[in-house]
């Protein structure tokens, strides 16, 4: 008698630490297939405990990585596009498969803003700098700073491009991030999550967490130690709670609402972006005598 096998179903799962642990509350999920397939696996939904675990790891990498030279960061970020080039198909099948129309064009363009941000890393910092006129004797110097932890919230669609639209200019000036991937395409998030333990970004300085916007965006947002929020999402009520909760520690909260063909376009490649996750340090020096 023939027997009939059955399909071992990967299941995406978290990415903290430089790590890929399942959910602490053991749920998972299935992905939503494209019209006609098969779902393509499934996914953890992060809880409460997973994004302080995020948070904590986010926070102990971004000294480090504050600390590293602009143009390390930028040869890092340029290493992950290398990465990701590699595995081109594979990405463009992932998400293919969860319905995607422009798979191709995405994971092409989502390689290409990494190699824009990755050029920025070690320029931004001249643009946005200055020396300023006083009238007394002194030197007085104005220089961007990372601002710290960043949470982010990404667009349902596109998934991949989204992502990377979001998180690249909020890591290249020396942040640490916890993503909140797509809710209705979560999986490219984590295969990209593959490519980011595999090249030289230090362990925690992105942590990616899949599951709901309802649940996460509230924890998002009243975390004493998040010090900015970028909300890509376009959800209403996400926005809401994002504003409402900064208000517990004055953390920064950056609207990003686009359609999802804006993405493609340069306004999802704007470096004044890079402001929204910086602070600015002001440095008098005397002028000797």
């Amino acid at each position: 008698m023939a027997t009939q096998r059955l399909r071992v179903l990967k299941t995406y799962k978290l990415f903290i630490g430089g790590k890929f642990p399942r959910g602490e509350s053991g749920r998972v999920a299935p992905a939503q297939p494209g019209e006609g397939r098969r779902s393509p696996g499934n996914f953890c939904l992060a809880s409460r405990k997973d994004f302080r675990e995020a948070a904590a790891a986010a926070r102990t990498a971004q000294p480090g990585w504050a600390k590293a030279s602009a143009y390390l960061r930028g040869q890092i970020l340029y290493r992950i596009a290398e990465i990701a080039e590699q595995r081109r198909g594979e990405l463009s099948n992932e998400l293919a498969r969860g319905g995607t129309d422009e798979a191709e064009r995405e994971v092409e363009l989502a390689i290409d803003r990494l190699v824009y941000h990755a050029g920025w890393a070690d320029k931004f910092a001249q643009l946005f700098s200055s020396v300023n006129p006083v009238a007394t004797p002194h030197f007085n110097f104005t220089t961007p700073e990372p601002a710290g932890v960043v949470a982010i919230i990404c667009p349902d669609k596109p998934s991949l491009l989204g992502l990377v639209s979001l998180l690249a200019p909020v890591i290249l000036s020396g942040n640490s991030a916890v993503l909140l991937a797509s809710e209705s395409a979560p999986l490219p998030a984590i295969s990209f999550a593959e490519i980011l333990a595999t090249s030289d970004l230090p362990p925690g300085v992105v942590n990616i967490l899949t599951g709901k916007r309802a649940e996460l965006v509230p924890h998002f947002a009243t975390h004493m130690d998040i010090n900015a929020i970028v909300d890509g999402s376009g959800d209403l009520t996400a926005a809401v709670e994002g504003r409402r909760g900064s208000a517990c520690n004055m953390k920064r909260h950056a609207s990003r609402t686009m359609p999802p063909g804006d993405w493609f376009s340069s306004k999802a490649e704007d470096p004044y972006w890079i402001l929204d996750t910086i602070e600015f340090k002001t440095a008098w020096h005397p002028i000797g005598t």
